[in-house]
């Protein structure tokens, strides 16, 4: 059976940092080997892509000015700039700039 690829965009999130800070203190240690860090990083990609797409039904929209697009290798990237989220709540946070990345959610295979 062939292991699926996932995305490993979420590394870069806050939780996904630490994980990785906390993997690499544990290879320097000599506590864990880096093919275990690897693994739990797949890991780690594959349980966070398959938990926001099934679990998570929150919606926001949102409204800004669009700074710069990009479509490289299948990945849309958006940059905008005075983006204001208004969330389920009727909650608005606001910010100055946001980075959007898009990728496509089929797996490899998939039609």
């Amino acid at each position: 059976m062939a292991s699926v690829a996932y995305y490993e965009l979420y590394r870069g999130s806050s939780l996904g940092l630490s994980l990785t800070d906390t993997l690499d203190d544990l290879i320097n240690e000599g506590r864990i080997e880096p093919q275990l860090a690897m693994k739990i990083l797949g890991t780690f990609d594959k349980i966070v892509t398959e938990v926001l797409a099934d679990k998570v039904r929150a919606r926001l929209t949102f409204k800004g000015h669009l700074d710069t697009y990009r479509f490289c290798d299948e990945v849309w990237t958006f940059l905008i700039k005075d983006v204001s989220f208004k969330l389920d709540n009727q909650t608005t946070v606001s910010a100055d700039k946001v980075k959007i990345v898009s990728c496509n959610s089929k797996r490899p295979g998939e039609a």
